[in-house]
C-alpha cells in the first residue's frame, strides 16, 4: 500500500510502472483536493487497484472516501488506468455533493 499525505491511499498499485504512478499520484492528489475544498472535507481516501487485464485490456478499480461519519463508494471498470480513475472520483464527488 503507498500512503500520500496520510489519508490517501493507493491499494493494489505495486505493478504500476513508475511514470504511471506518478500521475496517478498527482491525479489522486488534485481530486482530493478539489473534493475537500468543494464538496466534503477527506478524512480517508483509498483507491484500490483489483486487477489489470491485459489480455482484455480492462482496468478494474474500487475508490473508497470517507468523510466523518459518511462513506462513498465507487467501482469502475475502464480500459485505461488514468480513466479509471477520473471515473472513479467523479463519481464520488457527484455523490458527496448530494
Amino acid at each position: 500500500m503507498i500512503e500520500l499525505g496520510g489519508n490517501i491511499k493507493l491499494d493494489g498499485f505495486n505493478s504500476v510502472d513508475i511514470p504511471t504512478l506518478i500521475v496517478v499520484k498527482k491525479m489522486v492528489g488534485n481530486y482530493a483536493k478539489k473534493i475537500s475544498d468543494n464538496v466534503v472535507p477527506v478524512h480517508e481516501l483509498i483507491i484500490n487497484l483489483k486487477e489489470i487485464d491485459n489480455q482484455n485490456r480492462v482496468v478494474k478499480l474500487n475508490a473508497t472516501l470517507v468523510s466523518g461519519e459518511k462513506k462513498f463508494d465507487s467501482e469502475v471498470n475502464e480500459i485505461n488506468l488514468f480513466f479509471a480513475i477520473d471515473k472513479a472520483l467523479q463519481q464520488i464527488m457527484k455523490e458527496a455533493g448530494k
